[in-house]
């Protein structure tokens, strides 16, 4: 059972990263052309496709990543329970992509491409914590 969460939680958040990755990177291109261009209407087509697909591979890497600890009998070590608040951060992040999201349908926007550029280095940084954690387990 175990190898088969594993494989799936893979798969997950390979998939659900891609979109982490991607729709900050449309946010910097959103935030860089006028709201009433065609350009901007494409762009936000694109978003809010890309966060409607990403959104189901998140729940996935969640279920998956929540259920492999309780398998293994890892539910009580220090390092699954960092793991998990990387995992938690990153569904804040996702959350807080769609109020972003929301803002640009809104031609509510408040941040510059530049911001957008430091935004999107966040998930980066998550996932260097959570594989340091996997992989070293420190605690």
């Amino acid at each position: 059972m175990y190898l088969w969460l594993k494989l799936l939680h893979v798969f997950f958040i390979i998939s659900w990263f891609a979109g982490l990755f991607y729709l900050p990177r449309i946010f910097v291109n959103l935030a860089m052309s006028p709201p009433d261009s065609d350009e901007y209407r494409r762009l936000l087509t694109m978003a809010q496709k890309l966060y409607r697909f990403m959104t189901p591979w998140g729940i996935g890497a969640l279920i998956c990543g929540l259920a492999i600890p309780f398998v293994n009998g890892w539910e009580n070590q220090g390092w699954v329970h960092a793991k998990t608040l990387v995992g938690v951060l990153l569904v804040f992040y996702h959350l807080y992509c769609s109020a972003l999201l929301r803002a640009f349908t809104a031609n509510r926007n408040r941040h510059s491409h530049k911001w957008y550029r430091f935004f999107n280095e966040i998930p980066v940084l998550m996932m260097i914590a959570a594989l340091y954690l996997v992989i070293f387990k420190p605690f």
